[in-house]
């Protein structure tokens, strides 16, 4: 598959990128856009391509500090040249995004200085496509192996802004399961910086795909994806149901309060306050490997389960996530 030829190469290792960038800004906005688009983009694929070869085992005859450092550095290149050869599209879509929101601001701030009605160069409004949210995409092989995703990203925002939509519906599959909440994952993941299918998979594992969800004293859903407990300091609706915790590492079966929400966007958005604020969850925040993620959960003792990392860490990597990924 041939690849296309770039403007600039440049080197990964270059540090007057930065510079350079700032300066192309102030003299032709659009073209610094695009070049930021490319950084923003180049950078995801390196944190995908470290979130791979981290999963991968590396204690071979040759491996060392020094081999590690410059794969490092091939990886940042051919993460910078990927994107700047057309990657996979991000940069694109967050290159119309900004250049439509630009486009607004030099226009009103020329109409307010001279009365112009359009900026030369600006991107016109009307011939960018709908406003599109510059979401990560995520990485689909769960850094184990990359897949391509059948869906754009904005596509995939607004199949799930639709299944959201319909009454937040239980859904019956686990691709319905990702598609109703991967924009409100998305969302979490940007308060976060956990990718957003860790999230999901979460969810996954403390609601049975949507199936096993905490349900008010008459039948109606509490959102409740995540199973958080309502503790001294919460102060909204909740639910009192059964719960399995382990007490030396056996099961027990109580009763115990959780949180209610209005809808699974509250659901998430309680949930990334949750991991944000409470000071024992900061090794878990910014997770960029399913299993850490996983296994930092349990550590900050997000459950008493014993098998919990391994069950999170299971889904994360597991066939049925993926599938319903890319499906």
């Amino acid at each position: 598959m041939g690849v296309k030829p770039v403007d600039s190469p440049g080197l990964a290792a270059d540090v007057r990128g930065a510079q350079d960038l700032r300066a192309r800004m102030k003299t032709d906005p659009q073209a610094g856009l695009k070049a930021a688009a490319q950084e923003f983009e180049a950078l995801f694929l390196q944190m995908m391509m470290k979130s791979m070869r981290a999963a991968t085992p590396q204690d071979g005859l040759f491996e060392s500090d020094a081999s590690r450092f410059f794969t490092g550095m091939l990886d940042q290149q051919l993460a910078q040249n990927l994107s700047r050869s057309g990657g996979f599209g991000q940069a694109e879509l967050l290159e119309r995004q900004l250049g439509q929101q630009l486009g607004r601001s030099l226009g009103q701030e020329q109409d307010q200085q001279s009365g112009a009605a359009a900026l030369p160069g600006a991107v016109p409004a009307a011939s960018l496509a709908a406003p599109l949210r510059p979401e990560l995409p995520p990485v689909r092989g769960m850094g184990r192996s990359f897949s391509p995703p059948a869906q754009a990203p904005a596509q995939r925002v607004e199949a799930g802004l639709a299944a959201s939509s319909a009454a937040d519906a239980t859904p019956q599959t686990p691709k319905a399961f990702v598609d109703q909440l991967w924009p409100h994952a998305v969302e979490a993941s940007r308060a976060t910086g956990i990718p957003p299918q860790f999230l999901v998979a979460h969810a996954a594992l403390e609601s049975g795909w949507g199936k096993r969800d905490i349900r008010n004293a008459d039948g109606s859903p509490t959102y409740n994806l995540f199973g958080i407990k309502a503790g001294r300091n919460w102060s909204g609706k909740t639910a009192e149901v059964m719960t399995t915790e382990y007490i030396d590492g056996e099961p027990v079966r109580s009763p115990a309060r959780f949180r209610a929400y209005g809808s699974y966007a509250e659901a998430f958005q309680d949930y990334a306050q949750l991991l944000r604020s409470n000071p024992r969850y900061g090794a878990v925040i910014g997770s960029q490997d399913g299993t850490e993620f996983a296994r930092r959960l349990q550590q900050a003792g997000y459950a008493t389960d014993p098998r919990y990392a391994e069950k999170l860490a299971g889904i994360i990597h597991g066939s049925t996530l993926r599938q319903a990924l890319i499906g």
